[in-house]
């Protein structure tokens, strides 16, 4: 395995990169400050792959197996999904979140910050103090990385966690979704809300392939289940019927507390909740 890369990028932002977790922070505060919260991120972050790894039989096990880790970053994991219960995740549908979220506590732990993210592949876990405003962007599409709104992140808010999951991300999806961005206090939590949403995007129809996701990747947690490959031109009533199914979930979601506000597109309607006092153009 190689080692961890660590490179200065333009706008005081901070790149590591350690085989698959691929993140980008940003640090506001005094210049001692965000010094030594940068350098607690870099020590922490070779750590994490490591012991990662070195759980992941139990972390590609269903959460209704009840898996046991040690790790600091894959307890987050089992902690961001359990709520969820009983509907079928595993621990990893969180993973990206919780080493997003993992980076941040660090860097807060470190020093008094303005504001700070951590974005890991598009999950990203947010801090900002009193007075302060942090704007982040909403995904259409995040094969294409578009953007079509925003979200200001403040003290009132409550959000910590932004993440995206859909057909077009980075893991395999159950459902049809192509893009589900969800708002929550933490970013594990939204990873882990946001997979099982873009998963009820979802209809039987002949348009939709799908596929063992074993058959894909003969490694993947999701074992035999069927993946959705590719989906073809859609009804205008397919396209309502998918994004409503999401929707419930979402708002069953917000009605548990587990989430703050999610928005759910499919091949170009949106279906939004809790996102009203929160949302602006970009």
């Amino acid at each position: 395995m190689d080692p961890p890369a660590i490179q200065r990028l333009s706008g005081g932002r901070l790149h590591l990169s350690h085989g698959p977790i691929d993140v980008v922070l940003r640090v506001w505060g005094e210049a001692p400050a965000v010094a030594a919260a940068e350098a607690a991120a870099v020590a922490l972050f070779p750590t994490i792959l490591p012991g990662l790894a070195a759980e992941l039989p139990e972390l590609r096990r269903p959460m209704a197996e009840a898996p046991r880790v040690s790790h600091p970053v894959a307890r987050r994991m089992l902690a961001a999904c359990a709520p969820f219960a009983p509907l079928f995740l595993t621990p990893m549908a969180a993973v990206a979140g919780a080493v997003a979220d993992a980076l941040l506590a660090e860097m807060l732990a470190a020093a008094p910050l303005s504001r700070a993210y951590v974005n890991d592949g598009g999950d990203i876990a947010v801090f900002v103090a009193e007075g302060e405003t942090l704007s982040i962007g909403l995904v259409a599409e995040p094969s294409r990385l578009a953007v079509d709104g925003a979200v200001a992140v403040t003290p009132a808010s409550g959000i910590g966690g932004v993440a995206t999951s859909g057909r077009h991300g980075r893991s395999f999806s159950l459902g049809i979704a192509d893009a589900v961005t969800v708002l929550a206090r933490d970013a594990a939590t939204a990873d882990a809300a946001a997979t099982l949403i873009a998963n009820a995007v979802d209809l039987d129809s002949p348009a939709v392939r799908r596929a063992p996701a074993v058959s894909l990747d003969p490694d993947s947690d999701l074992g035999e289940r069927p993946v959705t490959v590719a989906v073809g031109a859609l009804s205008a009533a397919e396209i309502g019927a998918a994004l409503e199914a999401g929707l419930a979930r979402a708002e069953a979601f917000a009605r548990a507390g587990h989430i703050l506000g999610a928005a759910l597109r499919l091949a170009g309607e949106v279906r939004t909740t809790g996102l009203a006092r929160l949302a602006q153009r970009p």
